[in-house]
């Protein structure tokens, strides 16, 4: 019988912190679990990725609350994974923002998505039995679209595929502090089962090309001055080309799913293997590298029946 994901074992609580990124600006974080930043403008907040239910979420208002008695009135959501989106009923926003991409993948893959990361980290869906139901936005963009939190402007544009076909970054240009949700993590596992790897590296650049003086990740601590900012986005650059180019070359030699596995696992297990979530992240990583190199531009939807098939197949 195939062991079961490294995820459905992690059961240990996080530590939580709550972190000043720049004026009126934090990032709350938990040692690898999802992040999800707060923007506080004159007369209002903007929170940046919902997690996963609404108890989860009542922990991120919990900390708002002690910086600030200002409404909630906007919540932009990066991309449209469950553990990111489906807490979004706890903040009682007036507009819930997703690129068009993302509001698209929602509606073509959003159930399916929570079957299966309810099933891989069961952990991250604390209070699940309080989700409402799926998350859609209430305002859409296909490029970039700018919020005005009174005098506080708040730009939230697409960059480019990575993480998945859909990801926005939020970026507050007062403070040169942007959002990046997974596009950049920090000591923690990319998860790659959705993403793009041929186009992750050219988004990154054009990330740093707004020289941000901090970032808020989607997983890991937060990034605060120029350096940091710069090591992280070098750090996921490394992680995502690492995975992808032993797959590659794999698969020109039409090797099986089982070699790109013991490939990747060669080359990423002495730089990786004590990063968050890096064992949780492998096999989808891995199995949607394999895809691309084949061809398959369009990430497979992955369903609970799926995940166990690629996972057997693994285990050979």
């Amino acid at each position: 019988m195939a062991k079961a994901f490294a995820s459905q074992g992690d059961m240990s609580e996080k530590k939580t912190s709550f972190t000043e990124v720049g004026e009126g600006l934090w990032a709350f974080t938990a040692e690898g679990d999802p992040n999800s930043g707060v923007i506080i403008g004159d007369d209002s907040v903007m929170v940046v990725e919902a997690q996963a239910t609404p108890r989860l979420a009542n922990k991120v208002i919990e900390e708002i609350r002690k910086v600030t008695d200002k409404p909630i009135t906007h919540l932009a959501l990066t991309h449209y994974h469950a553990v990111r989106v489906l807490g979004a009923s706890a903040y009682g926003a007036q507009q819930v923002i997703m690129s068009d991409a993302a509001r698209a993948m929602v509606v073509e893959r959003g159930q399916e998505d929570w079957d299966s990361e309810f099933q891989r980290f069961p952990r991250l869906f604390e209070g699940h039995e309080s989700i409402p139901g799926l998350t859609f936005p209430t305002t859409t963009f296909s490029d970039r679209t700018t919020v005005y939190l009174g005098k506080r402007r708040v730009d939230i544009m697409h960059l480019g595929r990575a993480h998945t076909a859909g990801d926005a970054v939020i970026w507050v240009p007062d403070e040169q502090v942007m959002f990046t949700g997974d596009i950049v993590e920090y000591h923690s596992a990319c998860y790659c089962g959705d993403g793009h790897f041929n186009d992750w590296g050219e988004t990154l650049d054009n990330i740093a090309w707004f020289e941000p003086e901090s970032i808020a990740p989607g997983r890991g601590d937060a990034l605060v001055g120029p350096e940091m900012v710069s090591r992280a986005i070098e750090n996921t650059r490394d992680f995502v080309e690492s995975t992808y180019k032993p797959v590659e070359k794999v698969a020109a030699k039409g090797g099986t799913l089982k070699d790109a596995w013991d490939a990747v696992r060669e080359v990423c297990d002495p730089k990786f293997a004590d990063y968050a979530i890096y064992e949780h992240c492998l096999p989808f990583n891995v199995a949607r590298a394999y895809d691309e190199a084949r061809g398959i531009d369009t990430p497979r939807i992955w369903t609970a029946e799926r995940d166990m098939e690629m996972w057997d197949a693994l285990q050979g």
